[in-house]
């Protein structure tokens, strides 16, 4: 990759030791004659990234899918270095982060294009997600039906707590723990999965990349809330129905050379189990 001349760099101070880090890195990327601008602020600054090689976050997943959508916008790509839990995106450790940071800089790291949903609840209410859409009742937690359409076509009608459009890298969010499947991250799909269904039979649907899919709102007196990567909210006019799409833009992330999707899906579900032994031949 190209070598990063000009970086923004986003902390989320909230996270233990983020800014210590962000010391750490900071001053290596001076020394190596990196120019740079950084923030604490969410959401980030108006023209943030405007004009730079790369974003660097500190922080965890939560931090990330909060630059998300202008990274994409701006084109740039996202260099995650964890200081949360899981760091399912934040892919690169602190220790990583320090070793390899100057490497880094160099173009030492290779990118990954992660796609993202487009929503639309009406004209003017528009909004891109890395993650997942969450469609549920404005309110509480009451059961909403909801009609969900796929080019056209009726899919089904859901009586649930609410419906999760993901894209392949919010499988392992949300989606999972509502019992959807993991999808790797290079499918191009989006995974629709049911919030309590009440039926038994309702299970999670995978859609194509090209899909175009529309949900409507049968419940009478009900206003719906739609959360975008659970950071924010689009409004929905009363009988308005809710597009999503998978985006013609992608995220840029940037990963380690050798990055292994599995590795670090074992490492972060505590998946257990080795590799099988090779039967033995028989004598």
């Amino acid at each position: 990759m190209k070598p990063i001349r000009q970086l923004a760099v986003v902390v989320n101070g909230d996270k233990p030791g983020a800014h210590e880090l962000a010391r750490e890195l900071t001053a290596l990327a001076r020394w190596a004659g990196v120019k740079l601008r950084q923030t604490t602020r969410f959401p980030l600054p108006k023209e943030f990234l405007c004009r730079v090689d790369a974003c660097c976050v500190i922080g965890g997943d939560g931090t990330l899918l909060g630059v998300a959508r202008e990274a994409a916008l701006e084109h740039i790509p996202i260099i995650g270095v964890n200081r949360g839990s899981l760091g399912f995106l934040t892919t690169f450790s602190a220790d990583e982060a320090r070793a390899d940071f100057v490497q880094l800089l160099t173009g030492g790291f290779t990118l990954t294009h992660r796609s993202m949903l487009d929503c639309s609840t009406g004209p003017g209410a528009h909004d891109l997600a890395l993650n997942d859409v969450l469609i549920k009742d404005e309110i509480n937690s009451r059961l909403v039906r909801l009609e969900v359409f796929a080019d056209g076509e009726l899919v089904t009608e859901y009586y649930c707590d609410g419906l999760i459009f993901s894209t392949p890298t919010g499988s392992t969010a949300y989606n999972l723990s509502a019992g959807g499947p993991l999808i790797h991250p290079d499918a191009a799909v989006i995974a629709m999965t049911p919030i309590c269904p009440h039926t038994l039979s309702n299970r999670s649907i995978i859609f194509r990349e090209g899909v175009k899919l529309r949900v409507c709102n049968r419940s009478p007196g009900a206003r719906l809330l739609v959360a975008m990567d659970g950071q924010r909210n689009l409004k929905v006019g009363v009988g308005t129905p809710i597009a999503i799409s998978v985006s013609r833009r992608r995220l840029a992330l940037a990963q380690r050379v050798g990055y292994s999707h599995f590795s670090v899906v074992r490492t972060k579900l505590n998946w257990s189990g080795g590799a099988a032994e090779a039967p033995k031949a028989r004598p």
